[in-house]
């Protein structure tokens, strides 16, 4: 079955991974409909006006709009056989400092949308029997740190419904991968793709300097390629079995390698207690 046969939706297309995804994907000969909050930016973006190329204007926490987008889809192309949950954005900020307000909005796009997307998509992917599913999670759905409680919050949360979702689908023949980068080079940090908090405690200064860090520091040093994790992605895609997670980029590996030492130091040192908690 030839490429032009295969058909990619991706959510968040209009900047960063989801991008370049899609122009490699297009260059490569498949089908590829995209989503982005404005259809108009996403379709500059691309800069591609064969059938090949659908764009769409999708509101991810609207059921119906989600719904709508993966109907046009299969009208145009006659089914999906990739999905990647590549929406999301950022939140540096504090637990005492973020509103319930902004905390609800990362949610709704890092977990709610995709799980909308992923929803709308599966009974086409279970009627074909194939399929896969790329959840874009991050080192940091392993890892957590100061300022980034939320955001990670999200991503922890992504990892563990795709866990799950793996488990449920595969009988039906569908994969689900889940993608761990570690800082790509994209404008992530420098676009609307991270939020701060309204109002910061001033008492908080090391998140203070933590959201200056990534403004001014991080950003053009992150050692992630982003065309090098988009063409992982098409390559996780030609496998026959998939893994269930990919670790992306070297600081990948050493955040999640720490992550392992503390869990098994704190399980050693800690062993007796939790052995003392079963009935006798």
């Amino acid at each position: 079955m030839g490429n032009q046969r295969k058909t990619w939706f991706i959510t968040g297309a209009s900047q960063g991974i989801g991008l370049i995804l899609a122009k490699q994907l297009l260059a490569a000969g498949y089908n590829v409909a995209a989503t982005a909050r404005n259809a108009d930016t996403l379709r500059k973006a691309v800069d591609n006006d064969t059938p090949q190329f659908l764009p769409l204007q999708v509101n991810l926490v609207d059921e119906k709009s989600v719904g709508e987008a993966v109907n046009k889809a299969i009208a145009q192309f006659g089914g999906i056989d990739y999905l990647v949950n590549n929406a999301g954005f950022g939140l540096i900020g504090g637990i005492e400092e973020t509103t319930d307000a902004e905390v609800r909005n990362s949610f709704d796009i890092n977990v709610f949308g995709l799980l909308n997307v992923t929803r709308a998509v599966l009974p086409h992917m279970r009627a074909a029997q194939s399929g896969h599913i790329f959840n874009m999670s991050s080192v940091f759905g392993l890892i957590s740190g100061g300022g980034w409680g939320v955001y990670c919050g999200t991503k922890f949360a992504v990892e563990g419904i795709t866990e799950a979702l793996a488990q449920e689908v595969k009988p039906f023949g569908i994969h689900v991968t889940i993608a761990e980068p570690g800082y790509v080079r994209t404008n992530f940090l420098s676009s609307g793709s991270i939020a701060h908090p309204a109002h910061p405690i001033a008492a908080y200064v090391a998140l203070e300097e933590e959201r200056r860090k990534h403004r001014e520091d991080v950003p053009g040093t992150q050692v992630g390629d982003p065309e090098k994790v988009a063409a992982a992605i098409i390559s996780l895609s030609q496998m026959i079995e998939p893994p269930l997670r990919v670790l992306m980029g070297s600081d990948a590996l050493q955040f999640a390698n720490y992550k392992i030492q503390l869990l098994q130091e704190g399980i050693a040192a800690n062993k007796a207690m939790t052995l003392s908690t079963d009935f006798s």
